[in-house]
């Protein structure tokens, strides 16, 4: 009998030795994050540079990506734990995953700029864009022109050829479209290839003008609902340094641009250095951005239910540190 105890004991501790080296092991396995390249990424890049130096607090696997379809999809399948994504694609995912991920940051706020060719059409007011054709990448650049246009009751045709940013760029720098919308850096990189080109409307203020002022958000930060469920510590370390990573970029803009192409979020470091004060960026949490982003997705909904997913998410949706 006492020999039977005995290696019930040996079991018991073996078992328990096995499941603290397994606790230990998912502790340490790298948080995958991944970012689409431009503004929305913007605020990641020193993390990025602090991970590869080995100065991060916990481990990273960090990826850059040009389509945020390729981000949802890693949600979806559960091979991303965190990931910057348009707000609207947030909202999206939460709902066709029935509440899969949940919202731990806003990142960016307006970033959206109507540029046109000023050889050929004056803009000074969304008045003068009635009955003009406006070229607007698809998704969140769509959904937020028509519904400032709608809410100034201007009659506009939106036109979505150049799905893409950067298509849409080089269309307009050529000379091949003359009244667009685009996101920074787009703007900076566009007006740099075409003198003609000019900033007529900064869509922020035009937003502010119809709805709620600074209720335009339109980068965010999401975390799987699995992973904050089973891992809120490195959910809320994630936090503390990608908050410190955004501050950096107003602290030292020059070397948080070359961080930026390093980490292959934006080629050009001296564009990217240019576009930062105009990518309206941020750091918001908590309770905060809840109510920002409640107050958004509602405004969204009204206009085009599809844009964020058919329905607005539930209150399980925001992640708010205890």
């Amino acid at each position: 009998m006492k020999r039977i105890v005995s290696i019930l004991l040996v079991l018991t501790m073996c078992l328990a030795l096995a499941a603290g080296a397994a606790a230990a092991e998912t502790s340490d396995a790298a948080v995958n994050v991944m970012v689409l390249n431009g503004t929305t990424g913007f605020g990641m890049a020193k993390l990025i540079h602090d991970s590869e130096a080995g100065e991060a607090a916990q481990a990273y696997s960090f990826s850059v990506e040009t389509d945020a379809s390729n981000v949802t999809a890693a949600l979806i399948s559960g091979t991303c734990d965190i990931a910057a994504l348009p707000t609207n694609a947030a909202a999206t995912v939460y709902n066709k995953t029935e509440g899969g991920v949940r919202l731990i940051a806003l990142n960016t706020l307006g970033v959206l700029y109507l540029v046109v060719n000023g050889e050929a059409v004056t803009v000074d007011s969304m008045d003068d864009l009635a009955g003009m054709t406006v070229y607007v990448p698809a998704q969140n650049p769509t959904f937020l022109f028509k519904a400032i246009a709608d809410a100034a009751g201007v009659d506009v045709t939106v036109d979505n050829t150049y799905a893409q940013p950067a298509d849409l760029r080089t269309a307009l720098a050529a000379g091949d479209v003359d009244v667009a919308v685009l996101p920074e850096p787009m703007v900076t990189i566009a007006c740099a290839a075409n003198e003609s080109l000019t900033v007529a409307l900064d869509l922020t203020a035009e937003w502010d003008k119809v709805y709620a002022p600074g209720s335009l958000v339109q980068g965010c930060v999401v975390a799987r609902t699995e992973f904050a469920q089973e891992h809120p510590e490195a959910v809320d370390a994630f936090l503390a340094e990608y908050g410190d990573s955004i501050a950096y970029l107003d602290e030292d803009v020059e070397s948080a641009a070359q961080m930026i192409a390093d980490a292959g979020i934006f080629e050009k470091a001296p564009v990217a250095q240019k576009a930062i004060p105009n990518c309206n960026l941020c750091f918001i949490t908590g309770e905060d951005m809840q109510t920002a982003m409640d107050g958004f997705l509602s405004i969204l909904f009204e206009v085009a239910p599809e844009s964020v997913g058919g329905a607005l998410p539930g209150e399980d949706f925001y992640y708010i540190a205890e």
